[in-house]
């Protein structure tokens, strides 16, 4: 039997936190969802959801719970993507931190700033606000992760409702992608590579188009050099 403090070591240690980037589709936009903070440091600015990790808790709980605190939003889809630890990024102490991905149709958000958030809004990827700590370099990682898995996977329908119509899909990669998509060749392209099938009645998003759904999601499609991977 060891003693009580024979696993404790004599250098210091980093603290641990995660930050959630949460991203949907509003207003024809790419949008996160941001919370000012109410506390030092950077009191008052615009900032991530997150938080330190608790002693017992694991990571991705951590990065579950803290979201729903400062947010009201519980159960998106979440993926850890990376982690950043540069000194100096957090003026209280050595901090580093796990940093998710999470996507959610936005219909299905409705945000409300609590725990130690004063407020919690929308900004668009393309105007957003000066960011605490080192989030702006978060937000443009976690982008870059999405538009990376964009055509390797199905990981674009997490930010559509049930059903949908092929423009929304489209215009889902356009704003992704900051890229104008033909319509026919896009059209063909997704039919042939995603497993999505045409339903019976309107689309929750694009009435009165042909509405579609995804049959299965797919983590990781086998790519095909020879094959480009956007439709032009």
């Amino acid at each position: 039997m060891h003693e009580p403090d024979a696993y404790t070591y004599a250098y210091p240690h980093p603290a641990v936190t995660t930050d959630t980037v949460l991203l949907t589709l509003r207003d024809d936009d790419l949008q996160a969802l941001l919370i000012r903070r109410g506390r030092p440091p950077f009191a008052g600015q615009w900032a991530l959801p997150g938080g330190f990790l608790d002693i017992d808790e694991d990571l991705d709980r951590c990065a579950a719970r803290e979201l729903q605190e400062e947010t009201g939003i519980a159960d998106p889809y979440m993926e850890q993507f990376h982690a950043f630890g540069d000194v100096g990024r957090d003026p209280r102490e050595r901090v580093v931190s796990v940093a998710y991905l999470a996507l959610a149709p936005a219909a299905s958000l409705r945000a409300q700033a609590g725990d130690d958030a004063a407020d919690a809004q929308w900004h668009g990827l393309g105007a957003l606000p000066e960011l605490a700590f080192d989030h702006a370099r978060v937000i443009a990682a976690a982008r870059r992760h999405l538009t990376d898995r964009l055509t390797r996977s199905t990981i674009v329908f997490r930010l559509l409702p049930q059903t949908f119509t092929l423009e929304t899909l489209r215009r889902a990669h356009e704003l992704l992608l900051d890229a104008a998509l033909d319509e026919r060749n896009f059209r063909e392209w997704v039919l042939d590579r995603h497993p999505i099938e045409a339903v019976e009645g309107p689309a929750q998003l694009g009435e009165g188009d042909t509405a579609y759904r995804l049959t299965r999601h797919v983590d990781r499609y086998r790519v095909d050099p020879q094959r480009p991977p956007v439709p032009n």
